[in-house]
């Protein structure tokens, strides 16, 4: 019983510690981000020949997803009646923003766009790695559990947007 209590003193405790307040915000940026422009990227490398179109497309479901994820925030953050909804917003669309621009970087380095492709890849698990490793760290426990489950995720989404890919350009004849 007395554990309980401790464990309730400190989830309060982290509740009302400025430094987690707005955690879920740049993990909700992020982890979209993560899921959603590398599952974009992933499909279009296999689709598109050209990287300049690739960094293109990237860029603009980039802009428009990050601007739709912090309005979706500041929504959702409206209606539990919190006073500080505009900052939530804004910390997930930055980092929505900060993620994608991470992943479509070795894009514009990489001439090759598979090797690009890993190297984003590469960059998706170091990112991954390092924020749950840094929250883990922050609230004083284990982090490789969310950081494998994040990982897992991010994993099969750009793998069903690669067979997406695919098939489109199969079916679509697309040669680009």
């Amino acid at each position: 019983m007395g554990n309980m209590k401790i464990r309730h003193d400190k989830i309060i405790k982290m509740k009302t510690d400025n430094r987690f307040k707005y955690t879920g915000a740049l993990v909700l940026g992020m982890h979209d981000a993560l899921v959603e422009i590398s599952g974009i990227i992933a499909g279009l490398t296999f689709a598109i020949a050209d990287r300049k179109i690739i960094i293109m497309t990237g860029a603009i479901a980039a802009v428009a997803a990050s601007l739709s994820m912090a309005a979706a925030n500041y929504q959702a953050q409206r209606a539990d009646e919190n006073p500080y909804a505009l900052t939530a917003a804004l910390y997930t669309g930055a980092m929505y923003i900060g993620t994608s621009a991470a992943l479509i970087f070795p894009f514009a380095l990489i001439q090759n766009r598979f090797w690009a492709l890993g190297m984003m890849g590469l960059i998706a698990v170091l990112i991954i790695f390092g924020f749950n490793c840094a929250v883990g760290h922050a609230m004083n426990r284990p982090f490789m559990k969310r950081f494998g489950e994040m990982l897992i995720i991010c994993t099969g989404v750009s793998v069903a947007s690669f067979i997406i890919g695919m098939l489109a350009k199969y079916f679509m004849g697309v040669q680009i």
